[in-house]
């Protein structure tokens, strides 16, 4: 009897217990490319928490059950074999001018605007002309980045030649560069240079920040064909974020425009095959 009771209490738990990762494991798992592009991603392969990314990972995470979104890290250079490959199911804050037309995929639309602006150091009677001419100016760059006034063209002995540029792999540093004046001009997102000030008040007042833009970016998100979540559904999600006012409170604090109407049908059907 004492063995049958003991079965039955092992048998009433297992169920419980069943019944308790049921919704949990219902679950599928979207995987969301993680590459350095602050304040968007920052330093992915060290904290699930930096950046904007994790807080639009959490915002999309607590807005349904179906789906549980994760960062998983990748580069720049990587991403898009990591989507092809399936290591990734999805790249966000993607845009038409960098080269991913050729793979296989579904795009959304964020709904948010960024941009690309020039950056020298604030001195008395330099304003806004100064950014007209990069000819002769030393130009502080990313490296890897494709730039708009350079046709897209990330080959650094391209820039080094044409535009004297100064390639890092960080953006304070080329902005350090300029404050310090050790390069004329730098180019950095509009949320980022937001981003830097805010963290190093005291260079308030002294950067002069062009009206010119070198390029817009609309970001979108790429899905790989056979992503565990639609575009469709996808894009319900953004509207969601959009229309509740979570999309703005992210993005907002960061000049990040986030646009009111629907974004382009939300979902744009792309594909090569």
């Amino acid at each position: 009897m004492s063995q049958l009771l003991g079965r039955g209490i092992r048998g009433c738990a297992l169920f419980v217990a069943m019944l308790a990762a049921g919704p949990l494991a219902a679950q599928q798992v979207v995987h969301v490319g993680g590459a350095f592009f602050p304040p968007y991603v920052v330093k992915a392969e060290q904290s699930q928490h930096a950046g904007l990314l994790p807080n639009l990972l959490d915002a999309l995470n607590r807005a349904q059950s179906d789906f549980r979104f994760i960062v998983r890290p990748t580069s720049i250079p990587r991403r898009f074999r990591d989507l092809e490959q399936g290591r990734i199911d999805m790249s966000m804050f993607e845009n038409p001018a960098w080269g991913w037309q050729e793979i296989a995929h579904s795009v959304v639309d964020m709904g948010l605007e960024d941009a690309e602006v020039f950056v020298a150091r604030a001195e008395p009677g330099r304003g806004q002309g100064y950014f007209k001419r990069l000819r002769g100016k030393r130009l502080a760059l990313f490296n890897g980045y494709h730039y708009g006034f350079a046709d897209f063209n990330a080959e650094p002995q391209f820039l080094a030649r044409n535009f004297d540029a100064t390639l890092s792999y960080s953006h304070d540093s080329n902005l350090l560069m300029v404050l310090h004046g050790r390069a004329d001009i730098a180019l950095a997102t509009r949320s980022y240079v937001s981003d830097f000030l805010e963290r190093h008040r005291q260079y308030a007042g002294q950067l002069l920040i062009s009206e010119r833009v070198d390029q817009r970016y609309r970001h979108q998100v790429l899905l790989r064909p056979a992503a565990p979540i639609s575009a469709a559904q996808l894009g319900r999600l953004f509207e969601q974020l959009r229309r509740n006012g979570q999309l703005a409170a992210i993005f907002a604090p960061y000049r990040i425009e986030v646009r009111s109407g629907a974004a382009d049908s939300s979902v744009t059907a792309g594909a090569s095959d």
